[in-house]
């Protein structure tokens, strides 16, 4: 299968530099596969899972919250915000998290704090869910 340059960073550092056969992630508008010759694409990413299958055919799953996708003349550049390989995700830490949200949802907060807390809640699940 035909390859394509991927470089995956965030604010934390770089997290992949190499060949991938495809990389599948959560936009804004919902998930995209990238393939060896994808047109030119530039995209806003959501947050969920990001697949990535290296040269060798081999798949890795992370969770990938906010950030940017480009693509351009075989290149796709990944920079999230948050981008965490499944097994290194603390799944225990995610929970807690979750817990935390789901109590600040039950509270009678105003609507920004209602709207922090469902953000938080999504972004907990997205790494348990990675995590398992």
């Amino acid at each position: 299968m035909s390859v394509f340059h991927l470089r995956i960073v965030t604010a934390d550092g770089e997290f992949f530099n190499g060949e991938a056969q495809r990389v599948l992630v959560r936009t804004i508008d919902g998930d995209v596969s990238i393939l060896a010759n994808h047109i030119p694409y530039l995209t806003a990413l959501g947050m969920g899972e990001c697949r990535v299958t290296g040269a060798d055919g081999e798949t890795r799953r992370a969770a990938c919250i906010g950030g940017m996708l480009s693509v351009r003349d075989n290149e796709v550049n990944l920079a999230a915000t948050t981008f965490e390989w499944a097994e290194d995700i603390d799944v225990s830490r995610a929970e807690r998290a979750r817990q935390r949200a789901e109590q600040l949802l039950q509270q009678h907060a105003d609507a920004r704090d209602q709207e922090l807390a469902q953000a938080r809640l999504k972004r907990a699940l997205t790494r348990i869910n990675v995590g398992k």
